[in-house]
């Protein structure tokens, strides 16, 4: 899996998490929040954009991002469903990675492109049913700014 980071540049998964807990590691005394946001976007194809998101509660963040292309996905009912499940699979391998390097106290969030109005709102139950079923935080519009900001920006 490679990642862009908007100062680094294109990152191997490794270094994504051996920078993530740079960041994390060289000022300790901050809250840190850890942020998994997919979101998608229909062209000719549909564009799908996950976002790893390291939050320094309260002195900014960093962020990484991965695009991938499939052929058109028209429904939205299937596109919520893989952007979910996109993010799920990239919070489960974050956390063992994570856990793997002692790093067992940072907490994961999955935020979904989702909200109590428009045509998402009779998913809800599911989506977020499908995260916390899989021992992860789920977060939906408006606290969803991993998925509704960070990973929109670059499915456009």
């Amino acid at each position: 899996m490679h990642f862009i980071s908007p100062t680094k540049g294109t990152m191997s998964w490794d270094e994504v998490v051996d920078d993530l807990l740079v960041y994390v590691v060289e000022e300790p005394e901050f809250t840190y929040k850890i942020i998994i946001g997919t979101d998608s976007q229909v062209r000719e194809e549909t564009h799908f954009v996950t976002a790893v998101v390291v939050h320094r509660v309260g002195k900014g963040a960093r962020y990484y991002y991965k695009r991938r292309v499939y052929d058109n996905i028209k429904s939205l009912r299937q596109r919520i469903f893989m952007e979910a499940a996109t993010s799920l699979e990239t919070a489960s391998k974050l956390a063992q990675d994570l856990a793997e390097k002692g790093h067992t106290e940072l907490n994961l969030e999955i935020h979904l492109d989702i909200g109590q109005n428009g045509q998402t709102k009779e998913m809800i139950r599911d989506i977020v049913g499908m995260i916390t079923g899989s021992g992860f935080d789920a977060k939906i519009k408006p606290y969803s700014c991993g998925a509704s900001t960070v990973a929109d920006k670059y499915t456009k």
